[in-house]
């Protein structure tokens, strides 16, 4: 089974939009998407957001507002982070290496994830059209 896919929705306060986004990619998707929003500055999550989300049976009323520093460790490791105490020019390399060789798998694999993703999404509808269970 693949870990699931992390996505990250990102807008200047993550007060609305990205929210939204966050909400509805855990509702809809939430067993594929492990979904995350952040901002480039901090604000108070919109309550019309809220009430908006809500009214479509979306509940983000816990969500709060990310700076995007918060959520960069759902990502790849940070190479001139790691490699700012190494003890050589080697072994600051090999912080590089890795993160470049671990950049370049989920690349290589996202076409297939994607693709099975879509799959899974035409065997649900293709159940709800044959009277299966609605999502």
């Amino acid at each position: 089974m693949l870990p699931n896919l992390k996505i990250l929705f990102l807008c200047t306060g993550n007060s609305c939009r990205s929210q939204m986004a966050e909400g509805w990619a855990q509702k809809i998707h939430g067993d594929r998407l492990e979904p995350y929003s952040a901002g480039t500055r901090l604000s108070r999550v919109d309550p019309r957001a809220v009430d908006v989300m809500r009214e479509a049976g979306v509940d983000i009323y816990a969500h709060r507002s990310k700076h995007l520093n918060e959520v960069l460790e759902t990502g790849f490791d940070d190479p001139p982070g790691l490699a700012a105490d190494a003890s050589s020019e080697g072994e600051a390399l090999g912080h590089y290496r890795r993160i470049r060789d671990e950049i370049r798998t989920f690349i290589e694999d996202l076409p297939r994830r994607l693709a099975l993703s879509q799959q899974l999404d035409n065997g649900s509808k293709h159940e709800s059209e044959e009277g299966g269970e609605q999502r």
